[in-house]
């Protein structure tokens, strides 16, 4: 997919407004037919919900602009490898085809920690394509850390 880097920069972008607002700095683009249809960075800390990891942010917004909680048609761009709870909620939406920048050894759920979308008696299988942009996306997560770390 030549518009693959097009659509990473923008999560990136997106994750660059979670640090500026002092949380990880995820972000995710849902795109479906070469568009855009839903945005989102992470935000568990403003919005006091450990749900609003950037992934479920950008479903919950291509939801509503399709009118369907299905997003069989569409793929999902974020910076980060998706956690267990992220990766049931792209099953559960039926997301075509996932792909990721950086690698999440602790809790990356496609195929790091654990591999969720490999488990054949599980109902649905996105594909799932990690490395885009990957160190774009970590030098992201070690300032931001490296950051945080020096403010304590």
């Amino acid at each position: 997919m030549t518009s693959d880097p097009v659509f990473m920069q923008v999560a990136l972008e997106l994750a660059a407004q979670a640090a500026a607002a002092d949380e990880v700095p995820v972000g995710a683009v849902v795109v479906r037919d070469g568009t855009i249809i839903g945005r989102g960075y992470n935000q568990p800390i403003a919005g006091t919900d450990p749900t609003a990891h950037a992934e479920i942010m950008a479903m919950r917004a291509a939801s509503q602009t399709l009118g369907n909680y299905r997003l069989t048609e569409c793929d999902l761009y974020v910076t980060l490898e998706p956690c267990v709870m992220c990766a049931g909620a792209i099953m559960h939406a039926r997301i075509r085809h996932v792909i990721f920048g950086a690698r999440d050894p602790k809790t990356g759920a496609c195929g790091s920690a654990i591999d969720l979308f490999a488990q054949s008696h599980l109902n649905h299988h996105a594909v799932i394509s990690g490395g885009l942009l990957a160190a774009e996306s970590v030098a992201l997560l070690q300032q931001f850390f490296l950051q945080r770390r020096s403010k304590n």
